[in-house]
This record gives structure tokens, C-alpha cells and sequence, in this order.
């Protein structure tokens, strides 16, 4: 296990910066995600931690040891990729003992290293394969065989489901985790998919544009989130927004179509303030009490639950709902929003106007 310490990281291609000032500190045996949008960062940051990118300003530690300058293949790190990186013309056994043999490791260490990762990995039969016979999954497991077999201080995992179908990358998530608990040792894990980071990360780095928007457990920036962009970016379906300002009553938000909706209660002098108020789906209650009327637009069914778009006072929003109700498109309902679970953002700035959800 080991450390990872990255302090004011900034990375840049000529005059464009890609990166900008980035902190964070990985302890040790934690398994961290850093997700956010395409183009956010991620990757290239991950790829600097790995030595595949060089630093344009900042420091990279691994165990308190500055990595800058140092080869990946000094770094005692080891890295899956999207792609799997297989050698095609190797077995499955040699593609996993291709970087001890390169180390001069003896056979029969090599042999006993290759046969405890295909255990843990079910990988003993298919051991004389070559990739082109083995599935996306099968080729995933060989990747990440390969890594351990060195057995490293650091994994780095950039974006290694995303050429696997839904199904396959739901078992893929699992597989990981229960890796990462048994081996203990620390990992970064790069996606664009928040549910893959919500479901498999301690704490989750939100990137954005080059930047950390917040770093927390899972559940802290689902409950907690700092400002709009983590707000809407972390949870499925996303959270609703809705922009008005602040009436006074501390009760009422005025939208744009001159509705006034009922959000508060909220600290009085917000009362003036342009905002956007955030409200996640499952928050969204339909009531037979009177509330706030709703035209149904849309109707998902998913099984479990069933996700309704609905359009109130002017306002596009999705309801999650976990029972079964007898509701079709054009039909009237009536919405509240679940006391204490609103969230305020500042219109201009996007960031949070409460520390904690809106029970104040």
C-alpha cells in the first residue's frame, strides 16, 4: 500500500492549461475516483501520476517519495487501460508474466505470481488462450492479472469498463471492489460514469475543466454538494433545477413564468436573491393532498421504479417514483417537494447558499 500526494499540479500543452493547481491527497489502501465530464482532466492527470505525462509545474509523491522525474516503470505503480493493451500474439500466461520476465524474475517465481492472480481472477482455465478467444470481460481480468502480479504499491484504472456492455460492466464493478479489498492496496480509478464512482469509490475527486470541484464520500457530495456543477453532475437521474428569486414569506420561489413555488423554508436574508433551487427526483412526491399541479409528459417504466417527466408551473421536472401507479402521459398529478431536501445555489457563481439541505 502506499500514499499518493499530488500538490498544485498544473499541466499545460504550449499556451493552453489543461490542468490547474490540482491537490489531493490519497491515503493509504484507499480506492479514489476521479470523474467528471470529457475533456475534464482526468485521464491526463491519472496519466501524470503513472509518468506518461510529464508535470508542467507542481509535485507528484508516491509514499513521500517525488515521483516528477522518475520513469513509470521506477514508480512501483501499475496501470489497466480502456483498451485492455494485450499483446495479441501472447497467451493469456504470458501477456501476465511479460513485465516479471522483463525484470529478470526468476521462472518459478514468475510461475507462482501467475497462478495466485489467476486464481483470485478465475482466470486458471482459460491460462493457454490468446486475446482474440476471450471476451471483453475475460480480456479485462487479464489486464488487471497483469497488474497484479507485480504487485504494486499504486493501481491506476483509466476508464477500464467502458468498452463493456451494461450487464458486463455491473459485474465488472463488483469484481474490482472485492479485489481492492482483498489485495488492500491503494487505487486511482479514472470514469466518466458517476454511478460507477458512487458505487466503487471511498472518496470521489469531481473534476471539471481542469479543476477539483469537491473531494468527499460518496454520500457527502450526493447530500453535500459544494456548488451546482457537483449538484447536477453526481446522482441518476440528475437533480432538478429550477431559477427564480426569493420572495419574501421565506417560502416562496418566483420562476419564470411568474408562479411563485413553494421551496422554503430558507434564512430571510436570502429573501431577494436570484437562485437556482435544486431538488433531486426522488425528493419529488406526488400527493394526493393539494400541492403543486403537474402535466405528466413523460412516463419511463424501469421495473423497480418509474421516472415521469412532468411539466409545473413552466417548469420541466423528473419525478422518481418506487411504487406502481396508474399514470399516463397528459394526466394531472399533484407535486411537493420533500421537506428538508432542497438545495440553494447562487444564480451567479452556481455555488451553495447552505451547508447543510434547507431544513434552517
Amino acid at each position: 500500500m502506499a500514499s499518493v500526494t499530488i500538490s498544485e499540479v498544473r499541466k499545460t500543452y504550449g499556451a493552453v492549461a489543461v490542468i490547474h493547481g490540482v491537490d489531493i491527497d490519497i491515503r493509504h489502501g484507499e480506492f479514489v475516483v476521479l470523474v467528471g465530464p470529457s475533456g475534464c482532466g482526468k485521464s491526463t492527470l491519472l496519466r501524470m501520476i503513472a509518468g506518461l505525462e510529464n508535470i508542467s509545474a507542481g509535485t507528484i509523491a508516491i509514499d513521500d517519495r517525488v515521483v516528477n522525474h522518475l520513469e513509470p516503470k521506477d514508480r512501483d505503480i501499475a496501470m489497466v487501460f480502456q483498451n485492455y493493451a494485450l499483446y495479441p500474439q501472447m497467451t493469456v500466461a504470458q501477456n501476465m508474466s511479460f513485465a516479471l520476465e522483463l525484470a529478470r524474475v526468476d521462472k518459478a517465481t514468475i510461475r507462482q505470481k501467475v497462478d495466485a492472480a489467476a486464481a483470485i481472477l478465475g482466470l486458471e482455465p482459460l491460462l493457454d488462450r490468446k486475446p482474440a478467444q476471450l471476451s471483453g470481460g475475460q480480456r479485462q481480468r487479464v489486464a488487471m492479472g497483469r497488474a497484479i502480479v507485480r504487485n504494486p504499491k499504486v493501481f491506476l484504472f483509466d476508464e477500464p469498463l467502458s468498452n463493456l456492455d451494461a450487464k458486463l460492466r455491473v459485474a465488472m464493478r463488483a469484481e474490482i471492489k472485492s479485489l481492492h479489498q482483498r489485495l488492500g492496496t491503494t487505487v486511482v480509478y479514472v470514469t466518466h460514469d458517476q454511478i460507477e464512482a458512487m458505487t466503487m469509490a471511498d472518496r470521489i475527486v469531481v473534476l471539471n475543466a481542469g479543476r477539483v470541484e469537491q473531494i468527499g464520500t460518496p454520500l457527502e457530495l450526493y447530500d453535500r454538494p459544494v456548488n451546482r456543477f457537483v449538484a447536477g453532475f453526481i446522482g441518476s437521474p440528475a437533480m432538478n433545477f429550477i431559477a427564480g428569486t426569493l420572495e419574501a414569506g421565506q417560502a416562496g420561489l418566483k420562476v419564470a413564468s411568474g408562479a411563485v413555488i413553494a421551496v422554503g423554508p430558507y434564512p430571510a436574508e436570502l429573501v431577494g436573491r436570484q437562485v437556482e433551487f435544486g431538488i433531486r427526483p426522488e425528493h419529488i412526491l406526488v400527493s394526493d393532498a393539494e400541492g403543486l399541479d403537474a402535466r405528466v409528459d413523460v412516463v419511463e417504466p424501469t421495473g423497480s421504479e418509474t421516472h415521469v417527466v412532468v411539466d409545473a408551473a413552466g417548469e420541466k421536472l423528473v419525478a422518481l417514483i418506487r411504487r406502481r401507479l396508474p399514470i399516463a402521459v397528459g394526466d394531472r398529478l399533484s407535486i411537493a417537494f420533500e421537506e428538508g431536501q432542497g438545495h440553494l445555489f447562487d444564480a451567479g457563481n452556481g455555488q451553495r447558499l447552505a451547508l447543510e439541505p434547507m431544513d434552517v
